[in-house]
């Protein structure tokens, strides 16, 4: 990096941080927290306005894209693998074969039936695998891991987070109501199954399990759902293989790694794995993990702010209503399959 461009490099990530703050500060205020919306979205929204209003008015506004590019690649890559500290091997064993296997097909289902509509629906094949992961997976942390994989644009991640954020914050409200009224005819530990491999963010997940006054639905949703998150590892190096095959020679997708596949391979999502494991060893006192884990939804919400700094609106008016068909779609999915597994799979297996 050259001398005149560290000012500007130091400068544009300073800002990131500014606006991250301030979208923790807004998900603090009482409504937005009832509302279970994560500083990762709201910084992802305030990053938008920015890049669409005051951003192109900055004077040099073109030498501080380094400073976001490195917030939305690198800091990225390294919070995905940090993303690991929240689980263990051992969350695995306590949901038992029921929840492995319903996440399993739950994430490979919406996965493919994700990437075949998307075909069918005229998006292009990068915006159909991003909102595909984020429905199928864990939400707006799915798309972000999934980012650097498929080399995504800006506003393709900004399309797909919207659309995962909408629909889960729908289904959110949507459970608990449904349940209480006895539409949802499935016992406490079938429908923590149903909401753990369905809904889209952790935190709907919480925000669900919570409303429903139960302790076993909200505990095993939990887990059900960190179980989901594990699979985003897996998908990540088989995603990147796939796109090996099927991309190489793409100028738009070998970018600057030179042709060498180790360079393009996902190897953050294996950092994710060791991370993993390495917690489950329980090494650390938790304090420290609790640490860990605050930086690291930081880091999350810096680079959703440095995405969406990038994220052109006219893109968003190019692509039309097509990216939140095609979630709807796998909203309905969702809901369908899911309750059919958690009702009839889940007691089988039991």
């Amino acid at each position: 990096m050259k001398r005149s461009q560290v000012a500007p490099f130091f400068l544009a990530i300073a800002l990131v941080a500014a606006f991250t703050f301030a979208a923790y500060g807004i998900a603090g205020i009482r409504v937005v927290k009832e509302l279970s919306l994560s500083p990762m979205v709201i910084g992802i929204v305030l990053g938008m306005l920015f890049g669409n209003t005051l951003l192109p008015y900055v004077l040099g506004s073109w030498e501080l894209k380094g400073g976001f590019k490195f917030c939305s690649k690198t800091l990225l890559r390294t919070a995905i693998v940090f993303y690991g500290f929240r689980l263990t091997v051992g969350n695995v064993m306590e949901i038992g074969v029921p929840g492995i296997v319903i996440d399993i097909i739950v994430v490979t289902t919406v996965l493919l039936l994700g990437t075949w509509l998307g075909r069918r629906l005229g998006l292009d094949s990068d915006l159909a695998i991003l909102t595909s992961s984020g429905s199928a997976i864990c939400g707006a942390a799915a798309v972000l891991g999934t980012e650097p994989v498929v080399r995504a644009k800006p506003y393709q991640t900004a399309i797909a987070v919207t659309t995962v954020v909408l629909f889960g914050t729908i289904a959110m409200f949507l459970y608990p109501a449904l349940y209480r009224a006895g539409v949802f005819d499935l016992n406490p530990t079938q429908m923590a199954l149903y909401t753990g491999s369905t809904l889209h963010e952790v935190a709907h997940v919480v925000g669900a399990g919570n409303a429903m006054n139960d302790v076993v639905i909200a505990n095993n949703a939990v887990i059900t759902k960190m179980i989901r998150v594990i699979l985003l590892a897996p998908f990540l190096i088989i995603l990147g293989l796939i796109l090996q095959r099927t991309r190489r020679g793409k100028p738009e997708f070998e970018g600057n790694a030179g042709g060498a596949w180790w360079r393009r391979f996902p190897w953050f999502a294996i950092g994710f794995l060791l991370v993993i494991c390495f917690n489950s060893f329980d090494l650390l006192p938790h304090s420290a993990v609790g640490m860990i884990n605050k930086l690291d939804n930081f880091a999350l919400a810096m680079a959703m702010t440095a995405l969406g700094i990038d994220a052109d609106f006219r893109k968003f008016k190019e692509a039309g209503f097509r990216p939140f068909l095609l979630a709807l779609i796998l909203f309905g999915w969702l809901i369908g399959v899911g309750y059919l597994l958690a009702k009839y799979l889940a007691p089988a297996l039991a």
